[in-house]
């Protein structure tokens, strides 16, 4: 089977890179950084970029086009965030543009969609919570109404951008199973992680009003679809990253010279490139069919996900380190962008599950009994 993007699809990749390039380069990722070092309350955007991105049509790829947006799909995406992932480019997109709006979509949050789409507002999900193995299954958040009034109670320990949204989509417990509720302005507090280039919250919930949203029932189907989807997201972006990490590090390895000869000459050095070259192949080969599963629906989707999750993750780590390996002590100072690589392989490894938990999805699958 063919993986190769579409005319559209390498055209939108030409546009995503040149764009970028232009207004998001080194020196833009290092002005976020040091403009919002030791602030984890910031943004990690301006207002100008992320008004460049609405207008770009990036922000509404996920939105029908009778909502405002431009009705494309998870292939789109997955072609735009592994260009951001090159950067690694800071900001809400992935939170608010993928996670937000693929779960507003499913839940039929018709007026949210329009917001996301046009940039009036940004959103996000609360969905990651303390504990081990599946995502979802370890939800732990209450929902309980009384005296008429949906209340929350529980913790939610990883909210991407949380402080910077201006709403956000809480999966919590109710008797019927999952539900989803809407809480406007979310009472997070900033949590400082390895990721320079992240912004991420802790939001505590203490018998807290919310408005419940989406169709009457259970919404278990639709908050595994939200990680499935955001997990091949992560991996798009993360396979961005990854080869970027390799192609400065072979960079650096042409120019330094040891012993009178490029270090790219020794034969550590082209082993370790290979074995880097390897997994970000093999990594690519995966996210492209896990998109492409997701886009069709295909049977194997889920499957796919899961296999991309938990295979990427683990090369990006791979990678990432090889290429700070390869830089030697250059690779461990501020200045060298082959940290930015390895901070963002290692939180993307966390986000929506760690890599341990995607295993145990592909092994369950083939190993069922019954």
């Amino acid at each position: 089977m063919e993986f190769t993007l579409d005319d559209e699809q390498s055209a939108l990749q030409e546009t995503a890179r040149s764009f970028l390039a232009e207004h998001a380069s080194g020196s833009y990722v290092r002005y976020m950084l040091d403009d919002d070092r030791g602030d984890a309350d910031g943004p990690g955007v301006t207002d100008e970029q992320w008004q460049r991105l609405v207008d770009l049509g990036w922000v509404g790829l996920l939105v029908p086009e009778e909502l405002g947006g431009t009705g494309a799909g998870v292939l789109e995406v997955m072609v735009v965030l592994e260009e951001m992932g090159r950067l690694p480019l800071p900001g809400p997109y992935l939170s608010s543009a993928v996670l937000a709006t693929a779960a507003a979509s499913r839940l039929g949050l018709d007026e949210r969609l329009e917001s996301l789409a046009v940039g009036s507002t940004r959103g996000t999900v609360a969905i990651d919570e303390d504990g081990h193995g599946d995502v979802v299954d370890r939800i732990r958040t209450r929902a309980t109404r009384k005296s008429g009034q949906w209340r929350l109670s529980g913790a939610k320990t990883a909210i991407l951008d949380g402080r910077s949204a201006d709403w956000v989509l809480v999966a919590a417990r109710t008797q019927q199973g999952l539900g989803t509720f809407l809480l406007e302005r979310p009472p997070v507090e900033p949590v400082r992680t390895l990721d320079v280039s992240r912004r991420i919250a802790r939001m505590t919930l203490d018998e807290v009003p919310a408005e419940p949203v989406g169709p009457p029932g259970d919404h278990t189907a639709v908050w595994r679809r939200v990680v499935d989807d955001g997990a091949v997201a992560l991996c798009a972006e993360t396979l961005g990253s990854m080869q970027q990490a390799f192609d400065i590090a072979i960079a650096y390895a042409k120019d330094r010279v040891q012993f009178d000869r490029p270090i790219a000459t020794f034969q550590a050095i082209k082993h370790k490139a290979a074995e880097m070259l390897e997994r970000i192949e093999l990594s690519r080969v995966g996210v492209h069919y896990a998109a492409w599963a997701s886009q069709v629906d295909d049977p194997v989707r889920a499957e796919a996900a899961a296999m991309a999750k938990s295979f990427v993750s683990t090369a990006a780590n791979h990678v990432c380190g090889e290429s700070i390996q390869i830089h030697g002590g250059v690779g461990f100072t501020w200045d060298c962008d082959a940290h930015l690589h390895y901070r963002r392989a290692k939180q993307n490894d966390l986000l929506l599950g760690y890599h341990g938990a995607w295993h145990q999805k592909v092994a369950d699958r083939y190993l069922a009994t019954s």
